[in-house]
């Protein structure tokens, strides 16, 4: 439970650490009933239409003024609270996975960074300059939200941009692979597969003669390096050559420009297979890549402080850690950024499980919630009353970028 304590990180002035511990108590019972509502209603990328609607009546009922539709995006939406800089905001993801459901505990994201910023804007004393931003970034799961609506102009003058995420243990931060998204159609000519197999140019021979070519090319990619597909249309009948295949796939690579390098590889393995098999070949990124994460770890480090206070346990970060995708890369490279993580299963614990999507539903991983939410929300705090902090974090992220995107940064700014 979350526990009024004394600590390292105890830095924000004038009881507010305290304040803000209070309110998450008082917000508790809701918090867990809005994290089990969305766990029990599972919506796929920007179909989160019962979600934004649960979401937004809360930020309506807090006081936040509320845009919905933000960025051409009918379940996005940006809630402010507070007046002027700095603008700190705190990401929501309520997308769940196809067939999975919130095998991923987005149900958790969304309640506990709600809860973070409604108690932080319950807190703060009256006239305490700065903006609360609480910002819903629909379709985490492939379809970038936050890249939409990062080209939107909706992360403009945003100074810091807050979230955690569920996983098998707690650490401050971790590495992510850049990713992008092939969809990937052959077409060929139907035709009797006894009578005149002749006549047919075989699609789905095409997809197989794909994937036999990406396996071969596994072995030349690099160790840190991952590609992975499905074929989602295979043909209509064993009697009829297909003439139509499709297939969904992913590559990924520590950065992206290696992506974007092997994605090139991959699209001239799905060009060869088609011209092995006298078909035509349709390649799409129906997604915008993925960027790598950019963690700002004195941002991260606080929260680390506060969840040690609380009595967390926080693992080391390794280098060696799997990685996966997601949109907050593309953020994180414009903005200071953290996305650190909160232990709900046992280590070792597959994400995207049966298994991850149980524990998700737990009393226990809702407390686990809870707990984060405070330590985001102090965290938070300290971002918006300490300029010190804040100047910290800022440093660290126009070290950590190239000078391209720095400059960039500053003109957007400007």
């Amino acid at each position: 439970m979350i526990e009024a304590e004394d600590g390292p990180a105890a830095e924000t002035p004038g009881g507010l650490r305290e304040a803000i511990l209070a309110q998450v108590r008082e917000l508790a019972d809701r918090a867990l009933d809005l994290s089990a509502r969305l766990h029990s209603e599972p919506e796929t990328a920007f179909q989160e239409h019962h979600a934004a609607a649960l979401l937004t009546e809360w930020l309506d009922k807090e006081g936040f003024a509320v845009t919905r539709g933000v960025a051409g995006l009918e379940t996005a939406f940006v809630g402010s609270y507070g007046a002027g800089s700095p603008h700190v905001a705190f990401l929501l993801e309520y997308d769940a996975l196809p067939g999975l459901g919130h095998g991923c505990g987005h149900n958790l994201i969304a309640a506990g960074g709600l809860t973070a910023a409604t108690a932080l804007a319950r807190s703060l004393p009256q006239g305490t300059p700065g903006s609360i931003l609480v910002i819903g970034t629909p379709g985490e799961e492939g379809g970038g939200g936050k890249i939409v609506e990062l080209e939107a102009g909706v992360f403009d003058g945003i100074d810091a941009a807050l979230m955690f995420h569920p996983a098998d243990r707690t650490i401050p931060w971790r590495r992510s692979l850049a990713c992008t998204h092939f969809r990937i159609r052959f077409r060929g000519v139907a035709a009797h597969a006894a009578k005149n197999p002749e006549q047919g140019r075989n699609a789905l021979a095409a997809v197989i003669q794909f994937f036999i070519a990406t396996d071969a090319l596994r072995q030349h990619i690099g160790d840190e390096a991952r590609m992975h597909g499905v074929i989602t249309k295979g043909g209509t009948a064993p009697n009829v050559v297909p003439d139509l295949t499709e297939a969904e796939f992913l590559v990924r690579h520590p950065s992206t420009d290696g992506v974007v390098a092997l994605a090139a590889r991959v699209a001239d393995c799905a060009r060869a297979a088609a011209l092995a098999t006298g078909t035509a070949v349709e390649i799409t990124e129906p997604t915008p890549l993925y960027a790598e994460r950019n963690n700002n770890h004195a941002i991260a480090s606080r929260m680390a402080e506060y969840l040690t206070a609380a009595g967390v346990e926080v693992s080391e970060p390794s280098p060696d850690d799997p990685a996966g995708s997601s949109d907050i890369g593309n953020v994180s490279q414009r903005l200071p950024c953290i996305h650190p993580y909160i232990s709900i299963v046992p280590l070792g614990t597959p994400g995207h499980s049966v298994a991850m999507r149980e524990a998700a539903a737990t009393p226990a991983a809702g407390q686990m919630m809870l707990t984060a939410a405070g330590a985001l929300a102090r965290t938070g705090a300290d971002l918006l009353t300490d300029p010190g902090f804040l100047r910290l974090a800022a440093d660290e992220f126009m070290k950590s970028v190239p000078a391209t995107r720095t400059a960039e940064e500053g003109r957007r700014h400007q």
